[in-house]
């Protein structure tokens, strides 16, 4: 493992900033309630375009992001769609990994292991039967997920495993998907 200053950041992350968070939270729980949002308008078809930039966090509303980002989604032409962006399923396994890599390097970073490199590939099997409403015993989403690591650093393999473990078990995408989580539906018209 790694020797280096405590101010020095590793794997790209300031551990001094990620544990004087810890110790905020610690202190006023109130901050830690976070509200993420984001905007979806329809563009053509199955093709769709949404914008996140604001949230609420820390006791406050973000001001720190100048721009929207910017996400499309289309289906390929297979499923109706153009081709345009990933589908709305494809952005759930960049969410995972996505989850599941960020916090991996961050407890890397606290336990001060150098790492070299790090892949998440994930994989999920759907069965459009469901989404067609052609069979009632099929679910409409994933019928499973697969999610496969490849690390390299300075520690011994037990402990980039265990790396692994730390992060599935604090990841919010990794708990939503496994454990749900309540979605009210409000509509407008007119």
């Amino acid at each position: 493992m790694t020797t280096r200053t405590r101010h020095e950041p590793l794997n790209g992350v300031d551990t001094q900033a990620l544990l004087s968070t810890v110790d905020a939270v610690k202190a006023t729980p109130s901050l830690a309630a976070f509200q993420f949002r984001a905007v979806n308008r329809w563009v053509t078809g199955t093709h769709s375009r949404s914008e996140i930039r604001g949230f609420y966090g820390a006791g406050r509303e973000d001001v720190t992001r100048f721009e929207d980002f910017v996400c499309e989604a289309d289906h390929p032409a297979v499923l109706v769609g153009t081709g345009k962006a990933p589908t709305p399923v494809e952005f759930l396994l960049h969410a995972l990994a996505a989850c599941l890599t960020a916090g991996l390097v961050n407890v890397a970073a606290v336990r001060g292991v150098k790492l070299t490199e790090v892949e998440a590939s994930v994989e999920g099997d759907i069965d459009l039967r469901g989404i067609l409403g052609l069979s009632e015993e099929v679910r409409n989403g994933y019928q499973g997920l697969r999610v496969g690591f490849r690390i390299r650093g300075d520690a011994p393999e037990e402990v980039l495993r265990g790396l692994v473990e730390r992060s599935r078990s604090r990841s919010a995408v990794y708990d939503v998907l496994t454990t749900g989580v309540p979605v009210e539906i409000d509509v407008t018209t007119g």
